[in-house]
């Protein structure tokens, strides 16, 4: 490849990773890094699986494939928002080590695509942020107000959601009378 090829494809590369998709939870903003999105469906009702956590809704068929699918309230420890004509169903994959896992978020709307520079993401908060600090990336900022960005990595961690998943098919056993 010549310099000029690899020059190109960095300086894209470098471009998509400043580049989120914004959706809605609640009354709050969120952002993903695009390159993490695989696509965006319009919802459906997953699968339902038994024994799985809260914020497991099931699975969906995605061209054959059986992909869990998340819901990010839930996840976040609050109420799971009511099915809207713009609830949506974001294919995300994360990666853990050299795996990679192809999982959905549902997601009450998806806003738009936007760029934001690295000099307008401050760290994210040690405290005070309506979800787990390590959920959050960083804080973009963006017309004004901020956008809490994702790390999808630990937000989707698949270890972190296999452990919550034995404790859940555990706590559902009927222990014997003593």
């Amino acid at each position: 490849m010549n310099k000029t090829a690899e020059t190109i494809e960095d300086a894209e590369r470098r471009h998509d990773q400043n580049q989120y998709l914004t959706f809605v939870l609640g009354r709050e903003t969120f952002a993903l890094g695009i390159l993490s999105i695989k696509e965006i469906l319009e919802y459906s009702p997953p699968t339902e699986i038994p024994m799985m956590p809260a914020f497991i809704r099931g699975v969906v068929n995605l061209r054959g494939a059986a992909v869990p699918v998340v819901d990010l309230c839930a996840r976040f420890g609050r109420p799971s928002a009511a099915v809207t004509k713009k609830t949506c169903i974001v294919i995300v994959e994360t990666r853990v080590e050299d795996e990679s896992h192809v999982i959905g978020v549902v997601v009450d709307a998806v806003n738009e695509v936007l760029e934001i520079p690295g000099s307008e993401i401050e760290p994210a908060p040690s405290f005070g942020a309506s979800i787990r600090a390590d959920f959050i990336e960083g804080m973009g900022k963006v017309r004004g107000k901020f956008v809490m960005i994702l790390d999808v990595d630990r937000v989707l961690c698949v270890e972190e959601m296999e452990m919550l998943t034995q404790a859940a098919a555990s706590a559902d056993v009927v222990q014997p009378a003593a």
